[in-house]
Parts: C-alpha cells; structure tokens; sequence
C-alpha cells in the first residue's frame, strides 16, 4: 500500500519524512500492532536504533518468543 502525504503537510507538521514514519511506528508498536522488527521496517531503521527510539520515547520493550518467530517468518528465515 502506499500513501501519499504531500510535502506541505509535512511542513506544516514540521517534520520529515523519516521522522514520520518513526513515529507512527514507535505508536503500533506500543500499542503491540507490530512486532519490533516490524516496527523497525515500516521506520526503515537498525533494530537496535528502533530499540534507542524507544527507549527515548520512555516505551518498553515488549518482546516474547512469538514476536520472535513472527519476525523470522517475515525475514524469510527459519527458526
């Protein structure tokens, strides 16, 4: 899916793109809709600098055996 958000909008918000996109990933992820390497793709960032961001933004890590297999699954891998 794609959506287009022109770049007045975000002038206007005065943010950039890739702080965007952090954003609303930093929010599905605390609100447990993505995984944290599902948050960290849609953020387009390193695990561990998704981890720095959350950690900045006071937001726990919630990571079990599960979310580890989702995002093994979704990279392709296998456990």
């Amino acid at each position: 899916m794609t959506v287009e958000i022109p770049d007045t909008v975000l002038e206007q918000a005065g943010v950039s793109k890739a702080e965007l996109l952090l954003k609303l990933a930093l929010t599905l992820f605390s609100e447990d809709r993505l995984t944290l390497g599902q948050a960290s793709k849609l953020a387009g960032i390193h695990q561990v600098e998704f981890q720095r961001a959350l950690y900045a933004n006071g937001i726990a890590i919630h990571y079990d055996e599960s979310d580890f297999e989702r995002d093994l699954e979704s990279l392709g891998l296998e456990k």
